[in-house]
């Protein structure tokens, strides 16, 4: 059967994005794409590797970490929380580096007693260095379907989303003398781990281990790294959140923002860090 040359130009298109996505994106199979490196049996797999479990009792918590390390790009992950009391969990999701002066990008889960909020924590390290704080609610139950939460990594910016509504910018703030996270290729980790001594109301609620074990569930995992040529696009590199997406922030932090460590005058009485002016 033959083809139109109307048809043609349409095909190779698509067969162009096709192979642009497989050029630039992978994941999806945990079995694949992750190493499980603490917890043993806590760690298991569903469907072929579509879907992971992490799990804590009294003896340990779980956790995994990818293969592939990563220097810019964006990456998904669906969650579904702990169910019921989770008061002194937390689960995280974040991207890292090694060493004393690490890179970081954190997503932290606080958990909390039955029928009180999650607390979602934002954290940024550059060079070592973190205490760039940002908490939230949410807006929906975190435990009763898979939410997506991703960060966009660039070169001028981080961003983080919840279901692709952003909630937090943190912008490269190099020209004022701050270390921006843009030269350490970073892996993925995520773990379910015993916090009850800072994690839910400053540690003043502790974790009832008469509800172990706690669970919470992975799956749809996507990474796509950004193509070096980009960096060379001008307009790409500027490119922030269309007004939608500004629309969308505003709202986010006006009604679910709970902690902004650049507003916290207690904490830096001599005045807020140097980045918090691009905030």
């Amino acid at each position: 059967m033959g083809f139109s040359h109307y048809e043609l130009p349409k095909m190779l298109f698509i067969f162009l994005v096709f192979m642009n996505s497989c050029m630039f994106s992978y994941g999806g199979n945990f079995i694949q794409e992750f190493d499980f490196n603490w917890g043993g049996n806590k760690v298991k797999i569903f469907n072929g590797g579509q879907i992971l479990s992490l799990s804590m009792d009294k003896l340990s918590g779980s956790g995994f970490q990818s293969k592939k390390n990563y220097l810019f790009g964006r990456i998904d992950m669906q969650l579904k929380l702990v169910t019921g009391n989770s008061a002194g969990t937390v689960t995280s999701y974040y991207l890292s580096s090694k060493g004393p002066t690490h890179d970081e990008i954190d997503f932290e889960f606080l958990g909390n007693v039955s029928g009180e909020p999650y607390i979602l924590h934002t954290n940024v390290f550059s060079q070592g260095k973190g205490d760039k704080e940002q908490q939230f609610y949410l807006w929906f139950d975190p435990t009763k379907n898979f939410h997506t939460y991703s960060i966009i990594w660039k070169p001028q910016h981080i961003i983080f989303l919840v279901d692709n509504t952003p909630i937090r910018v943190f912008k490269n703030a190099e020209s004022l003398g701050v270390p921006f996270p843009k030269n350490q290729p970073m892996k993925i980790y995520s773990s379910l781990w015993n916090a009850d001594d800072w994690a839910t109301r400053g540690g003043l609620v502790k974790t009832d281990w008469s509800k172990a074990p706690f669970t919470a569930y992975y799956r749809n995992f996507y990474a796509q790294k950004f193509n070096k040529s980009q960096f060379l696009d001008a307009k790409w590199q500027n490119q922030e959140l269309d007004a939608n997406g500004r629309r969308r922030l505003r709202w986010v932090q006006r009604n679910y923002m709970i902690y902004n460590y650049c507003t916290d005058y207690k904490r830096f009485p001599q005045g807020f860090p140097l980045e918090c002016r691009n905030f």
